[in-house]
């Protein structure tokens, strides 16, 4: 009996080991041949497909993703030329717009490339005795010219990250739930969803990276990754 649950708890023990070192490794490089043969110079910004119950998550992520591109070197279809096509277009949502053939958007606005996003977590959600804003998304980069995917990443950010976390007071449990609450309320009203979605549409678009993008022609690191 003592004999088995030994074992049992070296067993336990060895796998903690295992996921601790799992979790302590390193971001897996990326393969960047397909970017770099690319050599995309434009990039076109897609609306992302909102995965969440909150309507404000496409343009939240929108927003703000074309300024990590830029800054990274590369040449942005202005959001509001890509939005003022499509609508002229007929095509409204985000799924229409991400369906439309690569060679059809090349054609359109002649950008090299077009970045694919997916919102899957936005807004703030109460959990157990706390509340936290998260936002997380997914992308890729597909070449319009021959329609290739050359990139792809995800990233999450949450709202303890960007200063909007409420201390925890000395009201007990009640008053632990009752600021949680509030948190969650304070945070909706103000939609600190839109910053934390900055932080995200920063870490998954950042270049220089292991995983995230190259620099793009338009910048001084250019070739140095």
């Amino acid at each position: 009996m003592t004999m088995n649950f030994s074992r049992k708890l070296f067993a336990m023990f060895s796998a903690l080991l295992m996921l601790s070192a799992c979790a302590s490794r390193a971001p897996q490089q990326a393969d960047y041949t397909a970017l770099r043969n690319s050599k995309p110079h434009s990039i076109l910004v897609l609306p992302p497909v909102n995965e969440t119950s909150d309507v404000n998550a496409t343009h939240g992520m929108l927003a703000q993703m074309t300024m990590p591109l830029a800054e990274g070197g590369y040449y942005v279809v202005p959001v509001a030329e890509m939005e003022e096509t499509f609508k002229h277009n007929g095509l409204t949502t985000p799924t229409d717009i991400q369906n439309v053939a690569p060679a059809k958007l090349r054609e359109i606005f002649g950008a090299d490339a077009a970045l694919y996003t997916t919102v899957t977590n936005y807004g703030t959600k109460f959990v157990l005795i706390d509340s936290k804003t998260v936002v997380s998304a997914n992308a890729k980069l597909v070449d319009l010219r021959s329609g290739d995917e050359l990139w792809k990443g995800t990233a999450t950010a949450n709202g303890n990250e960007v200063g909007y976390n409420v201390g925890v007071g000395t009201g007990g449990l009640v008053g632990v739930l009752v600021q949680g609450i509030a948190k969650q309320v304070t945070h909706s009203l103000t939609d600190k969803s839109f910053d934390v979605a900055g932080l995200t549409s920063q870490r998954l678009l950042a270049t220089g990276g292991k995983t995230g993008l190259l620099y793009g022609p338009r910048s001084p690191k250019f070739g140095t990754d």
